[in-house]
């Protein structure tokens, strides 16, 4: 989240300190209120509805606009007498979050803007398990010099960048541990230094922000889901399977930041070997990988990008080996899911990731083993549909969360453009 720094100096005087924090206070109630409007308010709207004065909210817009945090809109036409009121909305030419996942089998950039449209969004398909971290992380950064010049196009200015790890990351950066990438605390914020559009600080800010790819991607459904659930389980099923878990509209992290490791509960202790180095791991039976091998195709020559898609190919296809595949994958995601549905009362599960085309096959057997396995299951059903962004919400959800740390605390980025 976004950490509101001090607005003085030791040596400033007390009234300083309060006007300072009360012009932060006005900036971010009424840029909230735009930016959650069904229709762009006008500025008497606004005053009306924050109880701010009328030549508060105009010098709070002056300062906005003057930002490129808002604009205002075309007028509607009205019938009566009188000027009709100009509208507010974000701009759409203003800051912009940038997004940045690194994957098992995958690189990919996106450009967000404070309206949360995706402005770009580019994916570099390949194994990058034979690589090096630091192999890997320059062809990022030429994903996100490309992303940084299409976002100049567009009038666009990059205000920071969240990059999407699968694995263990630390408040610093570090990641400790991606076991399917064979990574192991790699500095990845010291590996990325000096690369435009990673360095600049924005308020205190580290210009870029790793996180599990889980989390974000759970972030990204959260402000796009469409049945506006506040509390939900967001699977990413891909090579390696991880779970966000959102309680209450906020991400839970876990006391170190590390939870949701959902792919490393074990399902049977002398199971499969996984690459955590434990056994019989929920991934050894779900991730995408031992799908395809259950149902005859590992070793096809199948692009990465498209496993998923033939597989729902071939399932819609009646194909009896992907079906049981599916249906035996579904059933082991089903009894992992019972157990976190029982420890933490969620009535939502988000099938995303890989497992997002594949829900019409998976969803009935993770149904199947809720209904027998959760305690409440008969009075209160769970929910299980597909995630709405699909692959891309790890990278939307990165960039995302730049964009809500602005629009939390515009003073920040007032501050920074100068």
């Amino acid at each position: 989240m976004w950490q509101c720094q001090g607005v003085s100096r030791p040596d400033a005087p007390a009234g300083a300190v309060r006007q300072g924090s009360l012009r932060e206070w006005n900036l971010a109630v009424v840029l909230g209120r735009i930016a959650a409007a069904d229709h762009p308010p006008s500025r008497a709207g606004l005053a009306a509805e924050t109880g701010l004065t009328r030549a508060t909210v105009s010098a709070v817009v002056e300062d906005l606009v003057a930002g490129r945090l808002v604009t205002e809109a075309e007028p509607t036409p009205r019938t009566g007498a009188g000027r009709p009121a100009r509208g507010l909305v974000l701009a759409a030419d203003g800051p912009a979050g940038l997004g940045l996942e690194v994957n098992v089998d995958y690189l990919a950039a996106c450009v967000v803007d404070l309206a949360g449209r995706v402005r770009h969004h580019t994916v570099h398909r390949a194994d990058l398990r034979p690589l090096t971290p630091a192999e890997a992380l320059r062809r990022l950064v030429e994903l996100a010099t490309r992303a940084r010049a299409e976002a100049a196009r567009e009038g666009l200015t990059l205000a920071g960048a969240a990059l999407a790890v699968p694995g263990l990351v630390d408040d610093a950066g570090l990641v400790r541990l991606a076991p399917n990438l064979g990574w192991r605390d790699v500095p990845v914020p010291a590996l990325l230094a000096g690369h435009p559009p990673l360095t600049a600080s924005v308020d205190g800010v580290p210009p870029l922000v790793v996180e599990n790819e889980a989390n974000l991607a759970a972030l990204g459904e959260l402000h796009a889901g469409p049945d506006g659930a506040a509390s939900f389980l967001h699977i990413s099923g891909e090579v390696g399977i991880g779970a966000g878990i959102v309680l209450d509209g906020s991400l839970f992290r876990g006391a170190r930041g590390w939870s949701g490791e959902i792919g490393h509960i074990p399902l049977h202790p002398d199971g499969p070997a996984c690459r955590c180095g434990g056994r019989g791991c929920l991934e050894t039976y779900t991730g995408q990988e031992a799908i395809l091998a259950a149902a005859g195709l590992a070793g096809a020559d199948l692009p990465a990008d498209t496993a998923t898609t033939r597989l729902a190919e071939l399932a819609e296809g009646g194909e009896p080996a992907v079906l049981r595949a599916l249906h035996h994958a579904g059933s082991a995601l089903g009894v992992a899911v019972a157990g976190v549905v029982n420890l933490l009362d969620l009535d939502t599960v988000v099938l995303g990731g890989g497992y997002a085309p594949l829900a019409a096959w998976l969803r009935p057997p993770v149904l199947t083993e809720i209904s027998h396995r959760v305690l409440t299951a008969a009075w209160s059903p769970v929910t299980v549909r597909p995630a709405v962004l699909g692959a891309e919400a790890a990278a939307v959800g990165a960039a995302g969360s730049v964009v809500r740390r602005i629009l939390a605390r515009p003073a920040g980025w007032l501050t920074h453009r100068g």
